[in-house]
């Protein structure tokens, strides 16, 4: 997975001054959390409902190789063919292959974030292979040779200009030459292009949100109805996916998927929830005559049994990227990975490296935000804790950093020094400090040093009365 999250800085930066991007990220950040409040708020049984997911993934996890070898015996039973990739690359190679054997031109695909994880495309597309997403945000991100900005709403960051400007290039070729700017012409003219290719595509390639255990079934949920084209048209249907998508039972799926749809978008149920077992059977009316399932580990057995297992878990709901003050704040394009906000900054340097990843685990303002709302009580924060920890001991924070996490440790190390320190800059922030025009509270407009980032977008108020521990003597005393 090629990253360029090193960047991350200088990205955010930039997305922090796009005022463009500050109206898209309205969705993420005032809309999908208010859907999602709603449609909880008349589910009564959903905290207990998460409590029975995160047991489930719990207890897959402590037993996927049983589980994930009973998937696969039901696939073999139901005329399927099964293929383990160890890596990313392992995975193109084996999906190339396919594609030769059925001597296919053309692939389609629905939205997987695994085969963005492994940049799939690029490698079919260098098989002389043409390759259509046909969820539209994959589809507009494609033709513009993006990133996902996010794992549910991959083209969310852009406006109405910006997708008109894009079609209007890239579908000139199909003789349309007229520049549409409604959202409902805009969505015609994707789904006519795009039905062509569902008509003549060789191979159909998905993700899958479950793999059923006890039936070989996979399980996928859109809105938008593509997946189910994409795995009933063409001749041969691929499923890419992750291992840790195995769940034992058909009830447990359910029950993921009553999540899913609620913390991804605030909905009840999904447009489409589909299950597909094996190949075309005799009497069939339609499906593929030739299903491959291909499970990918590419990093992720290496999780098992860590202090990074229970990132495992995630359901891709986004539902923390969408409560998350600094994804609201920079959009996912800033962290130069298909994975963004709090989950991404886990799982990306689970995937690659922390060196590779080194800012993301410090994206964040550990509100908690993540964790309370997860719908399979993924502990973020305290992973996020981890990768600093790692990082730290890599020796790959700043060394002003490092030095005033030394100083800090030194001082909290001798009571009096610690109160005596914390005097000398409350003293000096209060030098540092003017008042507002109203003259009703003062704030620090800049400071110095590694506090440059914090007054940079803000202010900060300065301290009033002194330090905590001098008020708490002062009022001790005032009691006696």
């Amino acid at each position: 997975m090629h990253i360029t999250s090193d960047k991350f800085k200088s990205l955010a930066h930039d997305a922090i001054h796009d005022d463009r991007l500050k109206n898209g990220l309205m969705i993420f950040e005032k809309f999908l959390p208010a859907f999602r409040e709603q449609v909880i708020g008349r589910l009564p049984e959903f905290e207990a409902m998460r409590d029975q997911a995160r047991d489930i993934k719990d207890h897959t996890l402590s037993h996927l190789d049983f589980y994930l070898a009973r998937f696969e015996e039901k696939v073999l039973a139901q005329g399927g063919i099964v293929h383990w990739a160890r890596t990313g690359d392992e995975a193109n190679e084996i999906i190339a292959e396919i594609c030769r054997g059925v001597d296919a031109k053309k692939v389609i695909k629905s939205k997987s974030m695994v085969t963005e994880e492994i940049e799939l495309n690029p490698k079919l597309e260098s098989e002389g292979l043409e390759v259509f997403e046909t969820d539209l945000g994959e589809y507009i991100i494609q033709l513009r040779d993006e990133k996902p900005s996010h794992i549910v709403g991959p083209a969310l960051h852009l406006n109405v200009d910006q997708v008109s400007d894009t079609f209007y290039e890239a579908h000139q070729k199909y003789g349309r030459t007229e520049r549409v700017v409604e959202k409902d012409a805009l969505v015609g003219e994707a789904r006519a292009v795009l039905r062509e290719h569902f008509k003549t595509a060789d191979v159909g390639i998905t993700g899958a949100n479950y793999l059923i255990a006890e039936s070989g079934t996979i399980g996928l949920v859109t809105n938008e109805g593509n997946a189910d084209l994409s795995a009933s048209l063409p001749n041969c249907h691929i499923v890419v996916t992750g291992i840790e998508k195995v769940v034992p039972t058909l009830d447990d799926a359910t029950l993921l998927m009553r999540l899913l749809v609620r913390s991804a978008t605030g909905q009840e149920a999904a447009n489409y929830m589909s299950f597909y077992t094996g190949p075309k059977r005799v009497g069939d009316a339609d499906g593929p005559e030739i299903f491959h399932v291909v499970l990918v580990d590419n990093g992720r057995s290496n999780m098992v049994g860590t202090e990074f297992q229970d990132m495992l878990r995630c359901i891709r709901c986004g539902a923390c990227l969408n409560h998350c003050p600094v994804f609201t704040s920079i959009g996912g394009q800033a962290y130069g990975s298909v994975y963004s906000g709090p989950m991404g900054s886990v799982l990306t340097p689970a995937l690659t490296s922390i060196t590779q990843a080194a800012h993301l685990p410090n994206a964040s303002t550990f509100c908690g935000r993540c964790e309370a709302v997860c719908p399979v009580r993924i502990p973020l924060p305290k992973m996020l804790r981890h990768w600093r920890e790692r990082e730290y001991e890599a020796h790959l924070i700043p060394r002003a950093a490092r030095w005033g996490v030394g100083l800090w440790a030194f001082l909290a190390k001798s009571p009096w020094l610690y109160r005596r320190a914390l005097s000398i800059a409350s003293f000096g922030l209060g030098l540092m400090s003017r008042e507002d025009r109203a003259g009703s509270a003062r704030w620090v407009k800049k400071l110095p040093l590694i506090g440059r980032g914090w007054t940079e977008r803000r202010d900060l108020a300065a301290p009033k009365g002194g330090t905590f521990l001098t008020q708490y003597a002062r009022q001790q005393k005032e009691r006696r």
